[in-house]
């Protein structure tokens, strides 16, 4: 992805600087928001390797195959529980547009995150 590229996860700032520079290790995800957009960010950029990194141990697949006729168009966050810098533990409920096979859709899911080794990783759907 180009250097000025915007960055796939809506914030204001290019991707080599917002989730580039977290897909890369350069810097970490400081929320679980941060984390939830850098995932949406992979997912969008299909980076398959960041997106297995950034999970769980005790919840992450072995492998994971991304879809090659989806195209993530838009994320919303919805709502966020906990998650800062100061918590170990938080939920971010969000809505991911996407295109596949020329057809709009959307997944939404509340998810939760937990912090492993002092980094922020993605657990799962909340329950």
């Amino acid at each position: 992805m180009a250097k000025r590229t915007p960055c796939p996860c809506g914030l204001d700032a290019a991707y080599a600087d917002c989730c580039g520079s977290i897909h890369e290790g350069r810097t970490q995800a400081t929320t679980a928001e941060r984390l939830m957009r850098s995932r949406y960010s992979a997912f969008a950029v299909r980076d398959a390797d960041y997106l297995l990194r950034s999970w769980s141990t005790a919840t992450r697949p072995r492998e994971l195959h991304l879809e090659d006729d989806l195209e993530w168009t838009g994320l919303e966050i919805l709502n966020t529980t906990a998650g800062t810098p100061f918590h170990t533990e938080g939920t971010v409920e969000f809505r991911a547009d996407y295109r596949a096979e020329g057809h709009p859709g959307h997944q939404t899911e509340n998810s939760h995150f937990l912090r492993e080794n002092g980094l922020w990783v993605y657990d799962g759907p909340v329950s």
